[in-house]
């Protein structure tokens, strides 16, 4: 899509699980290539970045083999790559072109690196520079102290300390501390200015000990590797989720109410981005901390406060602050940020543009940013994201403001959460929940709802239709909780045209017979199965918005819904219904058999141990009983109009 619209946002709550973080898999995966071993990384993250690094990787001779479910198995080399000539192509992916250069230019071979426009504008001089001085062989092909290079066999020398910038880049110091090991020979790194963005060297140094190289650090001045170390494989490593990432999920509950968790990152993460919960901290956010998790709420007052920080040490999550800074209560600084301006673009520059068509005031300097929010933020903006990641994922929180807004080039978002805008969904998006005893009309209201505001559809009652036919087809009995509930956490259901789907087959008139609806009731009462379907159907949470029909919808599945509606109706006049529909599909009906059949099964689902069947308190009733489908979905588009979605 050339742009994404994203409605007006009132709420944000819910639960997400993190990609991949990508500077941890970036590393694991050229360390892995540089070790004795075989390494199998797990919860590897699948982006733009990952995939030039695995290519880049492959292209110089090292084994990569895809186990499924972001899975990789890696070949270690040695610290010797196999191929000796090879055009590389880094696409804008930072974090694979700088380490990859040095450990090329230790590699004794011909390579040439280049990438997109804006990445022959992203500064390596600095690395040059310090690969120049242990005799290197590092030539410009374009302008000089910028991408593309060629580098060519070459000597080293370690006479001396390496001296090296740190205050553009801290990847520069990353790409020398992982490849100067591949020497065998003692290395002393100094520093000649201030690093940035030390938590970034904490994690290179925290991998590096992983693969059994260990650096002595004297502060964040000199950096010691001992001679005679190697990389060697740990085996099997597990890739930590995204905590830059997660601020977008964090910011989004700190500004719609939460509460919103983010799982995969915690108290014990080696990623300093962490620390960006610390910042909402001091916006008046309510955090909770867990081993594997972080959980962010609005303030008690409901408004964030102003702030001054310096976030040299968060450069990449303080973006986010920069939009959150919209919904405080005054000017908010984010000072020491000058490394903004040589990312994926200048992000300084990108971001005042954007927060001032939002008609916030910004100052802006060489290494400092200022937002004064404006009393309401301008409804319908058109944000460019300067093909930057971060701009797209950080200015959709805009939405949450109550106003529209379009993201331009919403694709960019690849390069490191490509499913970044359905996660996004899966806790703001509107829901509109209908619950209600079966033969109540809810499906048919709810898709007639949903066609009338343009949301999705979810039939959820068909899931448990679709996995009671399934387990039959496989030959499981239907009170195999475990072996169904199996197969419900990977049931291959779509819904397509009015049409229901089981792995591509249309189902639509299966799953509608006798036999399966009271298959259904038998699976919907095993709690495996129920738990194994639950994330399932919140998938279907996507912009512009949802309307879910089903058991337990607004009491269990969606429970902060914005509007929620029981419908109901006597026994009597849903077993006459449920007569018509029959006797109008050629099928053989009994008026007397049918009603028993529902009076049973409402004793079932009300009994259930389970989210029995109830009105919850906070759900408007429609009976039913004396009106038509056209009466009762009017009733419910009134009770929509009036809900705060």
């Amino acid at each position: 899509m050339d742009s994404l619209h994203l409605p007006p946002l009132r709420s944000a709550s819910g639960c997400v699980r993190l990609p991949g973080s990508k500077s941890i898999s970036n590393r694991m995966l050229l360390l892995a290539a540089l070790a004795q071993g075989t390494t199998e990384i797990r919860d590897l993250l699948d982006s733009d970045d990952t995939r030039v690094m695995l290519a880049a990787l492959q292209k110089v001779g090292v084994g990569v083999t895809a186990m499924g479910s972001n899975a990789w198995r890696v070949e270690g080399s040695g610290g010797v790559f196999p191929v000796k000539d090879a055009d590389l192509f880094m696409g804008n992916a930072g974090t694979a072109i700088r380490p990859l250069t040095a450990a090329l230019a230790l590699s004794g071979g011909h390579y040439r690196l280049s990438g997109v426009p804006r990445m022959h504008e992203r500064p390596i001089g600095d690395l040059v520079d310090g690969l120049l001085q242990i005799g290197a062989d590092i030539r410009y092909t374009g302008t000089s102290g910028f991408p593309p290079l060629a580098i060519h066999p070459a000597r080293v020398k370690l006479a001396a300390p390496v001296r090296l910038r740190g205050d553009v880049s801290s990847q520069f110091l990353t790409a020398l501390l992982m490849a100067l090991p591949l020497t065998g020979e003692a290395v002393v790194i100094e520093m000649t200015t201030e690093l940035i963005s030390r938590p970034y060297i904490e994690i290179t140094l925290n991998l590096m000990a992983r693969f059994g190289v260990q650096v002595e650090r004297e502060g964040w001045q000199r950096f010691t590797i001992a001679a005679g170390q190697g990389y060697r494989s740990p085996g099997v490593l597990h890739v930590e989720g995204d905590a830059s990432a997660a601020s977008y999920f964090l910011a989004a509950g700190a500004i719609g109410g939460g509460p919103v968790r983010v799982e995969g990152v915690g108290r014990d993460s080696i990623q300093g981005d962490v620390r960006f919960a610390e910042a909402l901290e001091a916006m008046g956010a309510r955090i909770e901390w867990g081993e594997q998790h972080i959980e962010a709420r609005a303030p008690v007052s409901g408004k964030l406060q102003a702030f001054d920080l310096d976030l040299n040490h968060i450069p990449d999550a303080a973006m986010t602050l920069a939009v959150a800074a919209l919904f405080a209560d005054g000017r908010c600084l984010l000072r020491n940020i000058g490394s903004w301006r040589v990312k994926e673009t200048d992000r300084i520059a990108a971001m005042a543009a954007e927060l001032r068509k939002l008609d916030a005031t910004v100052e802006e300097g060489a290494d400092f940013i200022a937002v004064t929010p404006a009393p309401t933020l301008v409804p319908n903006c058109a944000i460019d994201t300067y093909d930057d990641h971060r701009m797209a994922m950080c200015f959709a929180l805009v939405a949450l403001g109550g106003v529209s807004v379009t993201i331009n080039d919403p694709a960019c978002v690849n390069k490191t959460f490509p499913d970044y805008f359905d996660a996004l969904a899966e806790i703001t998006a509107p829901v509109i929940a209908i619950d209600g005893p079966s033969a109540s009309g809810k499906g048919t209201v709810a898709e007639r709802v949903a066609a009338a505001l343009g949301y999705h559809y979810l039939d959820s009652g068909s899931l448990y239709r679709l996995t009671a036919l399934a387990a039959l087809r496989a030959g499981l009995a239907l009170n195999d909780e475990a072996g169904v509930a199996a197969l419900a956490a990977g049931l291959p259901a779509s819904f397509s045209g009015g049409r229901i789907l089981l792995a591509n087959d249309d189902v639509t008139d299966a799953i509608r017979t006798e036999e399966i609806s009271v298959g259904a009731s038998k699976v919907a009462a095993l709690p495996a199965v129920r738990a194994a379907l639950l994330a399932r159907q919140r998938a279907y949470r996507r912009f512009p918005g949802l309307v879910a029909d089903g058991r337990d919808m607004g009491s269990v599945v969606f429970p902060a819904a914005g509007a929620k509606v029981f419908l109901t109706a006597s026994a009597q006049a849903r077993a006459e219904r449920r007569y018509k529909q029959l006797i109008a599909k050629g099928m053989p009906a009994n008026m007397h058999a049918l009603l028993q059949d529902l009076q049973e099964r409402d004793a079932r689902d009300a009994q259930r141990s389970v989210a029995p069947l109830r009105h919850c308190d906070d759900a408007d009733l429609v009976d039913t009983t004396e009106m038509n489908i056209e009466a009762a979905v009017a009733a419910v588009m009134t009770i929509v109009q009036r809900s705060p979605l």
